[in-house]
């Protein structure tokens, strides 16, 4: 399997599996999320009261359009729309919701009207 960075992150068409979803968006965002905060503490541009810090924020505002291509495609990939993406502005439920819908529940097996699917296998 090739990887194409632009398909991935910047396109809403086609579909993804589980494994892609945890593997190259929830994994590597988390660590540079981790990595960024502890900067930030570093730094001194934590703020405590807003709970975020200047290269958090910055780099979560660019990161908001790639990842809402990727959970798309999650969708896509559950034969649903991409439109379910909205329900992660419902405070907490929404939240969950996604979590369990893209991470945990199996994509819909063989083609559906989004395309075929991908086979897991390793990440490369």
């Amino acid at each position: 399997m090739n990887f194409d960075f632009q398909q991935f992150y910047f396109s809403a068409a086609a579909r993804i599996n589980r494994q892609q979803w945890w593997l190259r968006l929830v994994l590597p965002f988390f660590v540079i999320i981790v990595a960024l905060h502890f900067i930030d503490l570093n730094l001194g541009t934590f703020d405590p009261e807003l709970g975020i810090g200047l290269l958090t924020g910055i780099f979560s505002l660019l990161t908001l359009i790639p990842a809402i291509m990727v959970h798309i495609k999650r969708f896509h990939d559950r034969d649903k729309s991409g439109w379910w993406v909205l329900i992660g502005i419902i405070p907490i439920i929404g939240g969950l919701w996604l979590l369990i819908e893209l991470g945990f529940l199996s994509g819909t097996p063989g083609s559906n009207r989004y395309g075929p699917p991908v086979q897991d296998g390793p990440v490369t």
